[in-house]
């Protein structure tokens, strides 16, 4: 499967930004998806992942009550609706998809990952 994000852009501290990741060339419905970014001089980390049919999701803590993790696999893509957006936000947000085990934290278990898009949040 290829994945292809979009949606960040430059957004003052408080304001909404949505993310999308389109996929194509699988079947969307059979991967489990998850959000990561990586701020600047940091480690790629977990923020949310969804489940195949979209009944389960998770999320990081420092993002859980702000940011919500939904697919659509009608138009095989994933969202991820960020809101309250804090300075500590700003990063790359990369999309990947799973058809293998492992816990949905871990960037192992994700073996389809997209280009990542940049999100800035201003204070």
């Amino acid at each position: 499967v290829q994945l292809q994000a979009s949606g960040g852009g430059l957004q003052q501290a408080g304001a909404s930004l949505r993310l999308s990741c389109a996929a194509s060339g699988g079947t969307f419905s059979s991967y489990f998806m998850g959000w990561f970014r990586q701020a600047p001089g940091k480690e790629r980390e977990f923020a949310a992942a969804i489940s195949g049919s979209g009944s389960t999701t998770y999320y990081a803590d420092s993002v859980k009550g702000r940011f919500t993790i939904s697919r659509d696999n009608a138009k095989n893509t994933m969202y991820l609706q960020m809101n309250s957006l804090k300075p500590e936000d700003t990063a790359v947000y990369y999309c990947a998809a799973s058809d293998s085990g492992g816990n949905y934290y871990a960037l192992r278990k994700y073996n389809y990952w997209g280009q990542g898009t940049l999100v800035t949040v201003s204070s």
